[in-house]
């Protein structure tokens, strides 16, 4: 039995222009121990999808209009605020996007990390202490004890993303959610976080989402991909299949924006237009507006993801005739 299994999912947000759907029809499942990093620009779905699964957009205005979460068997979609309230920590943890938004300013770090195990565990205060310690410790955080007193505007980013870090893995997840958790850090940053990451997922047996715009981030740490567009999939397959064979239109463009360091490119490549608004989606192939291999026929309908080889699905209906060599 897979650790998380997400069936169909459709998330809604009631808006003053009426209901529009942020994500449409996800299916994914997570092993335990496997890393899945879900890739494409902002406002892809990527996030809205994670919160989701948490249990933290507000409703209203969002809703579930539709579909299954379910994490070690149990339905996550019908439970009450208390009971997913129980899993978070223990069983689900995320690090948000920005962890200095995230941080409370007008507590100490340690105090938020303490807070964070006083929710889940009954600890005396010395173990309480000792416990945020020893995990600021474990991401890195010089001085540990020292630093439990340091307020989030006395860190680096760096070292606020490893807060977020300990503070997400305080509880020994079965399952972290890491939601763009390189961004706005230098390369340097990124890699040790990312580090951090593998090795923390080694130590803990947990599984890993990784949600990012960047492919050197799931190319370093993923061992599935899932590929999002416009609120939906569009490609998944494993990471090493994915570089080497992208059946998707929009995954060959993502791949071609990256920059080289094997060959010589007067310009980078750059996908036409931008992503459509929510409520403005157009018919049939959400990417056919701004895709060089569409044709009428992909305006008619809205392709199916479809299984072309074992473990790689390809939303398109030019696949057949794109992927021949």
């Amino acid at each position: 039995m897979p650790l998380l299994d997400v069936q169909n999912l459709t998330t809604a947000f009631q808006t003053q222009r009426g209901e529009i759907t942020a994500v449409e029809d996800i299916s994914f499942s997570l092993e335990p121990g496997e890393i899945l990093g879900i890739v494409g620009e902002s406002g892809s779905g990527k996030s809205v999808t994670a919160l989701t699964i948490m249990g933290l957009l507000p409703r209203p205005p969002a809703r579930i209009a539709g579909g299954s979460i379910r994490f070690e068997g149990t339905e996550l979609t019908s439970l009450s605020q208390s009971r997913m309230q129980a899993i978070r920590g223990p069983g689900i943890a995320m690090v948000f996007q920005e962890p200095m938004t995230s941080l409370n300013p007008v507590f100490s770090i340690g105090d938020q990390l303490m807070e964070t195990i006083r929710a889940h565990e009954r600890l005396a205060p010395k173990a309480l202490f000792a416990r945020a310690v020893e995990m600021l410790d474990r991401v890195g955080i010089p001085s540990a004890s020292t630093r439990m007193k340091d307020y989030p505007h006395q860190l680096s980013g760096g070292q606020r993303q490893r807060v977020m870090l300990a503070m997400a893995l305080v509880c020994r997840p079965r399952l972290l959610i890491a939601d763009e958790p390189t961004t706005a850090l230098d390369v340097t940053i990124q890699a040790q976080i990312l580090d951090l990451i593998l090795d923390l997922r080694d130590e803990f047996g947990m599984a890993v989402m990784i949600i990012t715009h960047n492919m050197g981030v799931v190319a370093e740490t993923a061992d599935r991909v899932m590929v999002m567009y416009a609120g939906r999939v569009v490609e998944e397959a494993p990471v090493a299949t994915l570089f080497d064979q992208p059946l998707h239109p929009y995954t060959r463009g993502l791949l071609e924006c990256v920059p080289s360091l094997t060959e010589q490119m007067d310009r980078l490549v750059a996908i036409p237009g931008t992503l459509p608004e929510p409520a403005r989606r157009p018919s049939g192939c959400r990417f056919a507006p701004r895709c060089r291999y569409a044709e009428p026929a992909c305006r008619a309908g809205l392709p199916p993801l479809v299984r072309y080889a074992a473990g790689h699905s390809a939303a398109c209906i030019r696949v057949p005739e794109l992927a021949q060599p």
